[in-house]
């Protein structure tokens, strides 16, 4: 299998999931029922903020050089996405860690494992919320954070054909990839129903991720 196959499969299979997060209803989620500009900026920033936390650690503890070299340019991506969206706050903000993603992105172990949930189920996934975000700003006659997201979605899909790239690397049996495809798969899920189990504590309608 190729990258761009492996893509294209977890999408496939995913189709449901990926469209439910494809919704404006979820940065009601993101914001705990108030999307507002400070608010969706503080969701963001502290999404960033966990993204970096976690390539961290894996950098910190791969021993696979190819993958630890991966993960800490992601890391320092993250980083840089952070920082813009502070930037892109009136006034100051500390980005809060955590989350139900995070929590089962930082309990895989292997570089393939983690290549696929990180950078490939993770990085659909941004591309969603990414895409959301540049539409609530673009609502919004915000021109020049709707372009700031923009580039960060860009970004964010280069670091997602590095993971698959990574994978092309990596796994070397149908067996590799199929334990990568179920991982990137998961993390979709998991996104998922985060994400709807949020709305549905503001009062909204899950349906509309589900």
């Amino acid at each position: 299998m190729d990258g761009a196959t492996f893509r294209e499969r977890v999408a496939d299979a995913k189709r449901t999931e990926l469209d439910g997060l494809d919704s404006p209803a979820l940065l009601t989620a993101l914001t705990d029922g108030e999307p507002t500009v400070r608010r969706v900026l503080e969701a963001a920033a502290d999404s960033e903020h966990a993204a970096h936390l976690t390539f961290s650690q894996w950098a910190d503890d791969e021993p696979n050089d190819r993958a630890r070299e991966a993960f800490a340019a992601v890391a320092e991506r993250e980083a840089g996405h952070r920082e813009r969206v502070l930037d892109a706050i009136d006034g100051e903000y500390e980005p809060s860690d955590g989350g139900t993603l995070h929590s089962y992105l930082r309990g895989r172990e292997g570089p393939i494992v983690r290549a696929a949930a990180g950078m490939v189920g993770r990085g659909l996934v941004a591309d969603r919320t990414h895409r959301q975000v540049v539409s609530f700003f673009a609502d919004e006659g915000d021109t020049e954070r709707a372009d700031l997201f923009r580039t960060l979605r860009e970004e964010t899909d280069s670091g997602t054909e590095r993971g698959l790239e990574l994978l092309e690397a990596l796994c070397d049996s149908e067996e590799e990839w199929a334990d990568a495809h179920g991982v990137a798969e998961y993390t979709i899920q998991i996104a998922r129903d985060d994400f709807a189990d949020a709305l549905a504590r503001t009062g909204g309608d899950p349906s509309s991720v589900r």
